[in-house]
């Protein structure tokens, strides 16, 4: 069969994700389903799978998302645990206390503590932290889903305490004789540490400006002004957020490696900007406030604005301090590194005894697994426990958080339960007649692109978050494909890592569209079915951050005009996003 007709068939489901549920605005439920029909179809008929491993496929697929749900429950009930016992009141009044500016809470909660937990437990769970911590404190809940989304980007990469590097990378690139000839006298280890320097440098680059994009965007959707300006106003405060975590992101991954950039980035920029902005260093003249609920759109609630959050209904957590009101959250920080960082404790939470495990599903050869005390699900669940304590809640009230929670994920569970095993089916293709639809159509666009391969690399590590839901899913499809490429149009040994590197970026930014992050984040907070107009939404930042980051990637290569070129990109974002302006707010609810 022409390579061109592959493509198009391996295109499809894709094309069928975005025109349902992007352009034509259907249900995720929905549009996956149809995508999965489509994909097993193509996948039997065309690619040659077996019934078996199209079974196998879709269990493991079933399992992941399992998996997700039980995160996604972990979060919701650690939000409903401060909100019940009222604590919620008293970090709502710490962040009005340190600025009532709605903007410059989003670059500390989404971006900077975001990043935090990104870093140390990544698999979208800073989502699933800060998301509903915004919306507890006053954001609508889509703009907390945008917020959240925008930010996982730039800290994605070193996720997870460097697993998309050490895992990602490394096992797309391990075992093959080519990588480990070009890249003699150096061994592999060292050749990641390399790549990771280099991946930090880019995403620094590029994501020093996201706290700028991610306030414009957050102003233009849900400002009463329907402005980016309002949110290019806080440039200072913005940019300065950029860089206090960027600096110390490519420092760490420059002197210490893949394990800590985002998570000790996070935590230093924190450490930086609080005590500033406590000090009022670079705040803004003036207040941005989102309208008053009564003048939301319809489309902002989720089902955990419909009463006024912070109210605990049983009359608890009156005298809550703020320390003490934050306290769960600082347990969730800790007990993540812990687990991550404390070697002994995460070989038993991750031991053959703590895994749950199917094997050869249906006699396909596909393994489907699930640690559930390594989970951040479990250590959320733990927080919640821990925090029914520390408030003195009756269990009246943490009743109440545990059957809201439940609600709240049953409500998420159809479209996970279809996305995920949607894009198994796809992901296992290659066990077919022909090479899987991934590869397809990375070969194809690289045979395309030729020389100017490099510009396109980040497209191909985006298209592979975006299908998998994940960085290091990505980067172990397609690095070693990247590292052939970059051979291929005459980089040699070292000159490889510049084309892994974009390979790394891309597959981080694409995080901030892929369907079931997606759909997680808006889970969390009880948005259903506007996963379409949040990708709308999110398919802004990630296009400036995969063409910025190709054109950077071309610099470095080839350098000249290629800086030139970057610089003029990042200006026409800025302009025309400045320029854009849409009609003013209309009230289109009359109650919360």
């Amino acid at each position: 069969m022409p390579q061109s007709a592959l493509f198009i068939m391996a295109l499809l489901p894709i094309a069928i994700v975005l025109v349902l549920l992007v352009i034509m605005r259907r249900s995720a439920k929905l549009s996956m389903l149809v995508a999965y029909l489509v994909t097993v179809v193509l996948a039997v008929a065309v690619w040659g799978l077996d019934f078996s491993v199209v079974g196998g496929a879709t269990v493991n697929g079933l399992v992941t998302a399992l998996t997700l749900l039980f995160i996604i429950f972990g979060a919701i009930l650690v939000l409903q645990t401060v909100q019940e016992s009222g604590a919620v009141r008293a970090i709502r009044q710490g962040f009005t206390d340190l600025s009532p500016d709605r903007r410059v809470q989003a670059v500390i909660i989404a971006w900077l503590f975001g990043s935090m937990i990104e870093g140390a437990s990544g698999f979208g769970t800073p989502a699933a932290v800060a998301a509903p911590l915004l919306v507890a404190i006053g954001f609508p809940a889509m703009a907390a889903v945008l917020v959240t989304l925008i930010i996982q980007s730039t800290p994605v990469s070193f996720g997870a305490v460097g697993t998309p590097m050490l895992v990602g990378v490394h096992t797309g690139l391990a075992n093959n004789e080519g990588v480990a000839a070009s890249i003699a006298p150096m061994g592999l280890p060292e050749y990641i540490v390399q790549v990771a320097a280099n991946v930090a440098l880019v995403h620094a680059l590029v994501g020093f400006i996201i706290p700028l994009i991610m306030v414009g965007m957050m102003t233009r959707f849900f400002g009463e002004n329907r402005s980016f300006r309002e949110g290019f106003a806080i440039w200072p405060f913005a940019l300065f957020g950029g860089f206090a975590f960027a600096v110390p992101y490519y420092l760490v991954a420059l002197l210490l490696g893949p394990e800590f950039p985002s998570l000790l980035g996070g935590l230093l920029g924190l450490l930086i900007v609080i005590p500033a902005a406590r000090r009022g260093f670079l705040l803004p003249k003036t207040t941005f406030e989102f309208p008053k609920r009564t003048g939301w759109n319809e489309s902002w609630f989720g089902s955990m604005t419909s009463s006024e959050l912070g109210t605990a209904k049983s009359g608890e957590g009156t005298q809550i301090g703020l320390l003490r009101a934050w306290s769960p959250y600082v347990v969730i920080a800790a007990l993540l590194v812990a687990t991550r960082t404390i070697a002994p404790l995460k070989e038993a939470l991750t031991s053959a005894a703590a895994t749950l495990s199917l094997t050869d599903i249906f006699g396909s050869g596909i393994e489907a697994s699930a640690q559930l005390l390594y989970s951040p699900g479990s250590i959320m669940i733990l927080t919640s426990l821990i925090a029914f304590f520390i408030f003195g809640m009756s269990g009246k009230a943490y009743g109440r958080a545990w059957s809201n929670s439940a609600r709240t994920m049953v409500a998420a569970a159809p479209a996970l339960l279809i996305a995920v095993p949607m894009v198994q089916v796809f992901l296992s293709t290659g066990r077919g007649d022909l090479e899987s639809m991934p590869l397809v159509l990375a070969e194809t666009i690289a045979t395309v692109t030729g020389s100017l391969w490099p510009l396109f690399a980040p497209l191909i590590g985006a298209m592979g978050a975006f299908i998998a839901g994940s960085n290091t899913v990505s980067n172990m499809m397609f690095s070693l494909f990247q590292f052939s490429a970059a051979e291929q149009i005459g980089l040699t040994g070292l000159g490889t890592i510049a084309v892994v590197t974009l390979q790394a970026v891309g597959g981080a930014a694409g995080n901030m569209i892929c369907v079931h992050n997606v759909v997680a984040a808006s889970a969390v907070v009880g948005l259903t079915d506007r996963e379409g107009d949040i990708i709308r939404m999110t398919l802004i930042p990630m296009a400036y951050y995969t063409l910025q980051a190709g054109l950077i990637g071309m610099a470095l290569i080839s350098g000249g005009i290629w800086w030139v070129l970057a610089a003029a990109w990042l200006a026409v974002v800025l302009v025309a996003m400045f320029a854009n302006r849409g009609a003013p707010l209309h009230v289109s609810r009359a109650t919360a």
